[in-house]
């Protein structure tokens, strides 16, 4: 039985450091624990209590050979992050020294773990629920703060608890409907079927307020897909290198110096941007030029934002006004760089966008970058930024959350063509579970395996 097994991995980074530890789970734990482990003159951890410590070395049961000097660290199940008893060997970082205490671990009867292995337990223990089993992943992919916090609050278990008061309400309008269906004679479907539309009609709000934070969401785990875009020589790269505090991008009086696609993370007030400096948009007869033109045309359909630069001093020309319609349908901001310049654009041309994303910047002067920021934030975020707010970050929550929603219109429709409130029932069920997807208590064994895949090994 794979999942009674005694698990092993490491748990930190691979490579050199001061310290690496190794994780050891399973009832067989503490047996193969001391087995390995010797104390100070010799002594064992026969008498070692849950969550302390014990200072000693690793060795060789067959050969005794000395493998390491090492802390061991003992949590007894189910007070453990997987809920079963849990070794953990705090040994010198480096890989030599951290594979041999592994592979002491692993000759003394444990099995390597797999890639999440560690999460799944506490899952499948009932420590954590799927969602906070994500979020741990996230937590550990966190690019920026705001980031971290977010996940943070999601493995804390705050969207599980509004899934569950969710589940529970169609719980309660599903009971009600059944009542009503099991005592026909009292005659109760035609108040049933009216009290169910507006109980249903709640949940739906609910659930769109979560769908609506998907948004925001899934740019504070993975990033805001920004492009900078215009012709060349308008100052792209040079707002790359003040965004990044580097230079990232080479920058020239030479049109069409940026041939490739340039990409950076970077945090703005904690919002992580996926940034794009791309090659310059015009017409040209150069053959690596005019690839890396069609290269910024697909990652403008990609991008979940537009940063559109104009050169201020000059008038707009055709090239400019070409860019303009390519991106007035996406979400964009308009610079308007080289404001340290005499400004030579006329206003009329730019009727067509939105005014108050249209922003005078200076990249030699650093003029406007705090704007910038504050209409992202206005564009994403509504002006502000609370990593503390339940948001949905993850795509598999988000096509729950649709599927759930399909499944609760799908009731209203009933009701309302049929008066049928055990029809209506059928619908309910269904949209709870949807949302059973996400806490992990309706999902298939398959996609779990799926999910946990996915992670680091050693967590």
């Amino acid at each position: 039985m794979k999942e009674f097994d005694t698990i092993a991995a490491v748990a930190t980074a691979v490579g050199e450091g001061s310290v690496s530890i190794i994780r050891v789970s399973g009832e067989e734990a503490l047996k193969i624990a001391k087995k390995i482990f010797r104390g100070v003159r010799g002594k064992s951890i026969d008498d070692i209590k849950p969550y302390t410590m014990r200072y000693g070395s690793i060795i060789d049961s067959e050969t005794n050979e000395k493998i390491d000097e090492v802390i061991l660290s003992y949590m007894k199940g189910p007070k453990s992050f997987t809920a079963e008893d849990t070794i953990e060997i705090n040994c010198h970082g480096g890989v030599i020294a951290t594979k041999r205490v592994l592979d002491t671990v692993i000759k003394s009867g444990a099995r390597l773990a797999e890639p999440g292995e560690f999460t799944k337990r506490a899952f499948l223990n009932g420590r954590i629920d799927l969602s906070q089993a994500e979020a741990v992943m996230d937590i550990i992919n966190s690019k920026t703060e705001v980031s971290m916090k977010s996940a943070l609050v999601q493995s804390e278990g705050k969207l599980s608890k509004e899934i569950n008061e969710l589940r529970n309400k169609l719980l309660e309008i599903i009971a009600h409907i059944e009542a009503t269906v099991d005592y026909p004679e009292d005659d109760l479907e035609e108040v049933t079927s009216e009290k169910t539309e507006l109980d249903v009609k709640l949940v739906i709000n609910e659930v769109n307020k979560l769908i609506e934070s998907a948004e925001a969401g899934k740019i504070i785990r993975d990033g805001l897909s920004t492009v900078i875009v215009g012709k060349p020589n308008v100052g792209k790269s040079s707002l790359l290198n003040v965004l990044t505090r580097g230079n990232r991008a080479i920058v020239t009086d030479i049109p069409g110096t940026t041939r490739d696609i340039i990409e950076e993370y970077i945090s703005l007030d904690g919002i992580p941007i996926r940034i794009i400096d791309t090659a310059g948009i015009r017409e040209t007869e150069d053959v690596v030029e005019k690839i890396g033109v069609e290269r910024s045309k697909e990652k403008i359909e990609e991008a979940d934002l537009v940063i559109l630069m104009l050169d201020a001093s000059r008038e707009i020309a055709e090239e400019d006004i070409e860019i303009i319609k390519y991106i007035k349908n996406k979400k964009y901001i308009v610079l308007l760089n080289k404001q340290d310049l005499p400004n030579a654009i006329n206003q009329n041309d730019l009727k067509e966008l939105n005014q108050d994303y249209i922003i005078p910047i200076s990249t030699k002067d650093e003029l406007g970058i705090d704007e910038i920021k504050n209409a992202i934030k206005e564009l994403f975020f509504n002006g502000k930024i609370n990593s503390s707010e339940v948001m949905v970050t993850n795509i598999r929550h988000k096509e729950a959350l649709y599927k759930a929603k399909e499944c609760l219109q799908s009731t209203l429709c009933a009701l309302k063509d049929t008066m049928a409130i055990d029809l209506a029932s059928i619908d309910i069920r269904n949209a709870w579970s949807a949302l059973g997807q996400i806490n992990g208590e309706t999902v298939e064994e398959d996609l779990i395996d799926k999910i946990f895949s996915e992670f680091c090994l050693g967590k």
